[in-house]
């Protein structure tokens, strides 16, 4: 077990307490950012890549079918794993309840799922909203979420957790004030959607902040907070849920050898079922240094202490941390920067790793034998439109040459969309906002046509309006930019000065004429006499 002081490099101030992590195939996502999402990043989920004790935060991006999801900060979440281990599901996460940046609570059950993964690592998730009926678990945070399989079926198991006091109990003084949820224990049929409620009577008090483990039908629940007496009681439950034909059945018992211990961060070892908890607190003012190794098994649960890092004056010094499991045997841990002043970030960041280096690459020396020895296979229809390149060595993180690297994201200043596109060009990686209702994660650009080649100029470089950029990517006209335009004007032949063509007037067959009488002088002169 090691600890390993980590930089972040980007977005340092959206980690803040009661984030999530997600693992999927390796590839980390963190949910639940400081505030709401903004125009860089709408679906307010990140990429977190970890190399070289730095951290990058990249934005992912949603499919069309998805819904929204809110920032949510303290949820239940929990992996949601196939029936059957020999399925072609892909492995999903379930988000229950949370607290939004309004300090609203969240009743909504989603489903977050990897929708594709693209060249360059570019990943695209899916979530989704599972409508739920029957009696429906209040609005929580603080709670947990676990999945049990019995009889060739599934179900979830929601329990604890706190909430607002209820409308005829709420007034302006407590309008804030938290309470202990009901001890309940809400069974989910992820199938229909229907939720049932469940009295146990070992279920005496509310409870929040614990730690649930679950292996097939069984879930543990050790430590936990109670609101009411304000304590931290050493706790450990084991609930077994049979999904029988009929209705399903509920049995508790309560075991001895308990931990005291909240808001205690899990991370699971290789695919046993083994676990490790690590941090949490043993009081409202003292944290916990402890881990502890935690092995479930047909003959119960097993309960070890297991070696600490070497925890340094920061995190020791500190009033509060946070944190969240990176899967694979990493945990992230942050600590707040208290009384410097003088650094730009508010938090210290940590990464514990609980496996040996020696035990990693054994695990990657034999996972890389074991491909080897496969049969390979035709590519599908998705896997050749990778511009040329092999899609297993984009995704391969020990190949440096020409895969994907972190330092190829470095270079986008000198290529691609942060180009220097002029000598005017004020577009950097660093300080760059959305301009455009069409931009997102990237400026817009706009090709010019000089030369044989052309290239791309930023349109806010170019000072170009919304209206005209849409009507010259609509249209199949050339545009040339600044740099360009007098030059090419200098290059088209003036244009000749042509007469105008003088067009007379045509005829009308039709049109009538006065009719003139022929008169002599003398009788013009006798009747203008004869008038007078």
């Amino acid at each position: 077990m090691s600890l390993h002081l980590v930089s972040v490099i980007n977005s340092a101030s959206l980690i803040h307490p009661g984030f999530s992590l997600m693992n999927f195939d390796g590839d980390v996502f963190l949910f639940g950012q400081k505030g709401w999402p903004k125009r860089a990043c709408p679906t307010g989920v990140f990429n977190v890549r970890y190399k070289q004790g730095e951290l990058k935060l990249h934005p992912v991006s949603f499919c069309n079918d998805s819904c929204y999801l809110p920032p949510l900060r303290c949820p239940a979440v929990t992996q949601l794993a196939p029936v059957n281990p020999e399925s072609c599901e892909t492995k999903q996460y379930l988000i229950h309840g949370g607290k939004t940046p309004n300090n609203e609570l969240s009743d909504r059950l989603y489903i977050m799922s990897l929708e594709s993964r693209g060249c360059n690592k570019k990943v695209t998730l899916q979530c989704v909203e599972k409508e739920l009926v029957g009696e429906i678990p209040e609005a929580r945070y603080g709670h947990t979420i676990n999945m049990v399989y019995s009889h060739g079926k599934r179900a979830c198991v929601l329990f604890g957790g706190r909430s607002y006091m209820p409308p005829g109990q709420r007034t302006t003084e407590n309008w804030n004030s938290m309470t202990d949820c009901s001890p309940h224990v809400y069974l989910i049929d992820l199938d229909f959607g229907c939720c049932t409620s469940y009295t146990l009577q070992e279920f005496t008090d509310g409870q929040s902040f614990h730690v649930s483990l679950s292996r097939k039908d069984s879930v543990y629940f050790l430590g936990g907070h109670t609101l009411a007496s304000n304590s931290r009681p050493p706790r450990l439950f084991r609930l077994r849920v049979e999904l029988l034909l009929g209705s399903p059945a509920l049995s508790c018992e309560i075991l001895p050898y308990g931990l005291s211990l909240t808001s205690a961060i899990v991370t699971r070892l290789g695919p046993d079922y083994e676990f490790v908890i690590v941090g949490g607190y043993t009081s409202e003012s003292r944290k916990r240094f402890e881990c502890n190794t935690v092995v479930l098994d047909d003959s119960g649960i097993h309960i070890m202490t297991r070696e600490t890092p070497e925890w340094t004056g920061e995190i020791r010094q500190s009033k509060t941390w946070f944190g969240g499991s990176m899967g694979e045997g990493s945990v992230l841990i942050g600590v707040p920067a208290e009384g410097r002043q003088a650094l730009s970030e508010s938090n210290y960041f940590y990464i514990v790793k609980l496996r040996q280096e020696e035990e990693l690459g054994q695990t990657c020396s034999q996972e890389s034998t074991d491909q080897e020895q496969e049969d390979s296979a035709p590519l599908e229809d998705s896997e050749e439109f990778y511009f040329n390149r092999d899609p297993d060595e984009l995704q391969d993180d020990d190949v440096d040459d020409d895969t994907y690297n972190e330092e190829d994201e470095e270079d986008e200043s000198q290529t691609g969309y942060w180009v220097k596109c002029c000598l005017r060009c004020h577009v950097d990686i660093n300080t760059w906002v959305p301009n455009y209702s069409t931009e997102l994660n990237k400026p817009a650009m706009i090709f010019c046509s000089k030369g044989e080649e052309g290239h791309w100029v930023h349109a806010l470089c170019m000072d170009l309006s919304e209206d005209l950029l849409v009507c010259l990517s609509q249209e199949n006209t050339k545009y040339f930019c600044m740099d360009h335009m007098e030059v090419v004007q200098g290059l088209q032949t003036p244009p000749q000065k042509l007469l105008p063509v003088k067009h007379p007037p045509m005829k009308n067959q039709h049109r009538k004429v006065p009719v003139k009488l022929k008169m002599s002088p003398a009788k013009k002169s006798f009747i203008r006499r004869l008038f007078e």
